[in-house]
């Protein structure tokens, strides 16, 4: 089974092209913008190392978020785009599963978290199990007071992974159950690990289930309202 990763929901973008045995090659970026620019190169590097066209693909993974709103979206339109040239198997994974499922700990409850802008993060409980990972609630965004307040009220010891270095300096201050760990970023390596295993499952969803998972509106909108109420409309034809 040859699989291709894209994940580009954070500033660390990543490409990866393996196999249900193994990776085979890898393409790494860290660039906040720097994602569109990325993927083409990464993927043609990664084909020409591995010696395969894209014809040959069983499947695409991709990063569908939640993270940076430009990443998700150029993530998702290349695999969408590969997907849909080649037949290959479209598969969505969310960026605080890679993160949850490549933290290091034997026992602590794992809060991985992603800098989702507007001073707020997104995140989700995961209870560390033989081979993996159980998410044991639903991803949220919230601000620095807010996760500090959800890791002080756990009964268990907790590990912090992801990018909570963009909280504010000091948020996890005083936390005496919580550490701080890695990975900080996602990466393709583990969306081609998580594909896997998913796949040896029959969890095949359809092209129209892959969505991106932003959980709260973009930074920048159309103010529809007030344009209609601006601007006359043209005539339809």
């Amino acid at each position: 089974m040859n699989i291709l990763a894209i994940e580009t929901s954070t500033p660390a973008s990543s490409v990866a092209l393996g196999t249900d045995q193994a990776l085979l090659a890898m393409s790494l970026q860290v660039d906040r913008r720097g994602h569109v620019g990325f993927l083409t190169p990464a993927m043609e590097y990664c084909f020409q190392q591995v010696g395969w066209t894209p014809a040959e693909l069983d499947a695409v993974v991709v990063d569908i978020g939640p993270g940076l709103f430009t990443g998700i979206r150029a993530g998702l339109a290349a695999a969408q785009g590969v997907a849909a040239a080649t037949g290959a198997q479209l598969l969505g994974l969310s960026s605080l599963d890679a993160l949850a499922y490549r933290a290091a700990t034997g026992h602590r409850m794992i809060w991985p978290v992603v800098d989702v802008r507007r001073q707020e993060v997104a995140t989700a409980p995961y209870r560390p199990v033989p081979g993996g990972v159980i998410k044991e609630g639903a991803p949220e965004t919230v601000g620095p007071e807010g996760f500090a307040a959800m890791l002080d009220a756990s009964v268990e010891d907790v590990l912090v992974v992801g990018d909570y270095q963009s909280l504010p300096e000091g948020a996890l201050r005083g936390l005496h159950r919580a550490k701080v760990g890695r990975p900080r970023w996602p990466s393709a390596d583990v969306l081609l690990e998580l594909a896997v295993a998913r796949m040896a499952k029959g969890d095949l969803p359809s092209v129209e289930d892959v969505r991106p998972l932003y959980l709260r509106e973009p930074d920048v909108t159309i103010n529809w309202k007030d344009y209609r109420e601006e601007a006359e409309w043209p005539d339809q034809p």
